[in-house]
């Protein structure tokens, strides 16, 4: 089989491995591989099939055997699958529109750290789309999406605190999370933290500054292009390669001279065993104590 958006690997006993690139139509060899896989009840390839159904890729669209395959999938607790199928009830997608259904199955997903699913979730609780508006569900989920890099999820998260939306206001933790959304290219996050008076500098020419700029002033000492530079190894966003340990670096660097916003990060690294390091509450505890 030919390099496809998606490929699939049938052994015994039956797995489906599923990589995801940009779309292409899948041959109809394939789809009837598929369809065969589906049928005789992998949950992966019921997955890749409604997902075809879904986008036309190769057959004409269908929407009612999409959600028949997803469905299917979802049921088998197959995590994006119960993602898919929440989107599916949440706008009535080849079935009745049904918002408890959407968020049983979001909240399925999200259990089992989808992290869209749990972006969902958040921003249903935040803006009160599907359910009735409740802050504190919006800001549990959002928060387990933002520590898994979702852009959206961490300019949500710093919004809340910034302006204090339905939490106490928390200037240094909205900077936090609205610098790592930023980090990634989020222009609303970057437009909010135009109003951090500490800033210190025009936001949107810190965000673009390349590598070696960043590079340069953090090696002169200067902490927000270390914390900036954290970030950006971290994440592996704008153009730098992810870097666990450079990450730390720099997070430690900009903390030890007294960077709030450096040490916030590392007693989220230390509390949540981010980067690769291992949980150690009291690390946590002292750069959170430090922080106030």
């Amino acid at each position: 089989m030919s390099p496809r958006s998606f490929f699939i690997l049938i052994t015994l006993p039956l797995v489906v491995l599923v990589s995801i690139a940009p779309a292409l139509s899948e041959t109809p060899e394939e789809i009837a591989a598929i369809t065969n896989a589906a049928e005789r009840g992998n949950q992966g390839a019921q997955l890749l099939l409604g997902l075809i159904y879904r986008e036309g890729r190769g057959v004409p669209r269908d929407a009612h055997k999409a959600f028949y395959w997803i469905d299917k999938s979802a049921h088998e607790r197959q995590p994006y699958s119960q993602f898919v199928l929440g989107q599916m009830y949440a706008t009535g997608e080849g079935t009745a529109r049904d918002t408890k259904q959407a968020l049983d199955w979001w909240q399925k997903a999200a259990e089992q750290n989808q992290a869209q699913a749990q972006l969902a979730l958040g921003e249903a609780y935040f803006y009160g789309k599907e359910t009735k508006q409740d802050y504190h569900e919006a800001e549990y989920w959002l928060a387990k999406a933002a520590d898994q890099g979702v852009a959206q999820a961490q300019y949500l998260l710093g919004k809340m605190y910034q302006q204090g939306h339905g939490v106490p206001q928390d200037l240094e933790r909205g900077k936090h999370w609205l610098t790592r959304a930023a980090a990634q290219g989020h222009s609303e996050a970057i437009k909010l933290l135009h109003f951090f008076t500490d800033v210190g500098e025009d936001t949107m020419v810190g965000y673009e500054a390349s590598r070696e700029q960043l590079k340069k002033r953090a090696d002169q000492g200067d902490v927000e292009a270390q914390y900036q530079l954290a970030i950006r190894y971290e994440t592996g966003a704008w153009g730098v390669r992810q870097h666990s340990d450079q990450a730390l670096y720099w997070f430690n660097k900009a903390a030890e001279k007294g960077y709030k916003p450096a040490m916030h990060s590392l007693a989220d690294i230390y509390e949540k065993g981010l980067l690769g390091v291992k949980p150690d509450p009291k690390l946590a505890a002292k750069w959170r104590e430090r922080a106030k």
